[in-house]
This record gives C-alpha cells, structure tokens and sequence, in this order.
C-alpha cells in the first residue's frame, strides 16, 4: 500500500481523512504544524504527503520546502483560488484537490501522484493549463492577473501587491485606503491575507520581504 502522511492543522479533518482511506493507503503520520511536519516527514518517508495549503504558521509552501526526504506532495486544500493552485504546483507539487473530494477520489488522486502523475480536480486543472499556455500569467477567480515567477509573490493577487507596496512604504490602513478608493476594512483584510501568503508576522518583516523582491 501507498504510504501516506497528513498534514493539516485541524485533527478532526485528519482524523476524517484517516477513515476515509484506512483501507485504500497506509497512512505513516501525520502533523498539524509545519515544523512538526517537517521533522515527522523526513523521519517517517512516505510516499506521498497530504498537505494543507493554508497554515497558521506557513502551510503548504513551507512543508514541501523544508522536506528533505525523497517524497511526493499532493495538495489538499478548501481553495481553489488560481494563485494557490499555481503557487503549489511550482513549489514542487504534484497534484492539487479540493477538500470536498471524495474517498475514493482521494484514493485515486494519491495513486496516481505516487505512479509519478500530475493530478488536479477537473476545475483546477485548468489554470495550470492556462498559466503555461499564457506564458506564467493566469486568470484568478476574481479575474485578476497572477504572474507565475516567485511562488510567494505569485499567491499576491494585483490589489494585494498594491496593498503591499504601500505598506511597505509606511503608508497607514487609513492612507491606503484612500490612495487606492477602497474601506480600511477592506484594506485589513488585504493586509491580513499578505501577511499570512508571504509568511511574515508584522509589517518590519514585510517591509524587508518586499525590498528583497524589489516590490517596493
């Protein structure tokens, strides 16, 4: 059997995932942090990794970083949003599905990551297709342009980039807002999600990830 290893940071979903497949794969291990991950991964050497996209300490994009051993990644995410599709796939994944995939789909979806396949759920396959076909430039969901260069900037959608040059040039929610016509609210939640996609904690750490990336 395929051995497998899980990594999500919600144990009921784990535990969920562990029932589903408990007859189909032999699941190794699993984790809910990234470091945990990390050290449990490269102990255990599965055959593919079950990683979640979206951690509160890195998530996906850290795990199939940090792993040393030899190993296959199959995303499995409750997004669908083109730049993490895409910002996986170029990290090293070998496939990406969403969280409402059956069992036996599921099953499926690690075989054929193991064989040495790419796998996506039927919707999600199409931005790969198209951010090759386009040349690295794919279209989210919100039809924003997302450039496939740098995993991390390419999770930025254009109004998050935006958000982030200011940010990163001292700018206040409240200046923001108003440079670029849009709520303070509006600008938190966009401040919210570039922290978390660039893997920072405050705006010292972004202001230095975005001059490293010549974003500012």
């Amino acid at each position: 059997m395929v051995g497998v290893f899980l990594v999500d940071d919600h144990s009921v979903f784990r535990a969920g995932v562990r029932a589903e497949l408990a007859a189909k794969v032999d699941i190794v291990g699993e984790a809910g942090t990234v470091a945990e991950a990390i050290s449990r991964i490269d102990v255990a050497r599965p055959d593919v990794v079950l990683v979640d996209v979206h951690m509160p300490d890195g998530g996906g994009l850290a795990v199939i970083r940090g792993v040393t051993a030899p190993t296959r990644f199959l995303a499995l995410s409750v997004s669908d949003a083109a730049e993490d599709v895409i910002a996986l796939i170029r990290a090293g994944a070998r496939g990406y599905v969403t969280k409402n995939i059956s069992g036996a789909e599921l099953a499926e979806a690690i075989e054929r990551v193991n064989g040495g396949d790419a796998y996506f759920s039927p919707r999600l396959a199409g931005f790969v297709l198209d951010a090759f076909a386009t040349g690295g430039v794919v279209e989210d969901p919100a039809g924003e342009p997302v450039k496939v260069d740098d995993p991390l900037v390419d999770a930025l959608t254009r109004r998050e980039l935006e958000v982030l040059r200011l940010l990163a040039r001292g700018y206040t929610y409240k200046e923001i807002g108003k440079e670029l016509f849009i709520s303070v609210k509006t600008v938190e939640t966009h401040a919210s999600n570039i922290l978390r996609k660039t893997q920072t904690s405050n705006r010292h750490q972004l202001t230095r990830w975005a001059a490293d990336r010549d974003l500012d």
